[in-house]
């Protein structure tokens, strides 16, 4: 059974930083893409950064220059840095897989960032 559990959210004042990471378990990920995504309250769930197995990443325009995102296919965990957070980067992130190697959500870890 694949799992994911995240962690290192938590309350941030803007122009902080946080370093999320994201544990998978049940298969190695080490060929395939992955991603982060989040949701904020009362919307649905958005893009925000993905890294191929070649380590070629995308991110969503609203973090692009502000969040990275990296892996380490050893310990089969993906890692977020976000900086310069903003009010409105306040979410549950996740991640998961990429199109067909998705699987069940996690918990999803809270980022809150205070203004």
């Amino acid at each position: 059974q694949v799992q994911f559990v995240e962690s290192g959210g938590g309350l941030v004042l803007t122009g902080g930083s946080l370093r999320l990471s994201c544990a998978a378990s049940g298969r190695s990920f080490s060929t395939d893409a992955m991603a982060w995504y989040r949701q904020a309250p009362g919307k649905a769930r958005e893009f925000v950064a993905v890294i191929t197995d070649l380590g070629a990443t995308n991110y969503a325009d609203s973090v692009k220059g502000r969040f990275a995102i990296s892996r380490d296919k050893d310990k089969n965990t993906l890692y977020l840095t976000m900086n310069s957070l903003k009010p409105e980067d306040t979410a549950v992130y996740y991640c998961n897989g990429v199109g067909g190697n998705s699987y069940s959500w996690g918990q999803g870890t809270q980022v809150t960032v205070s203004s």
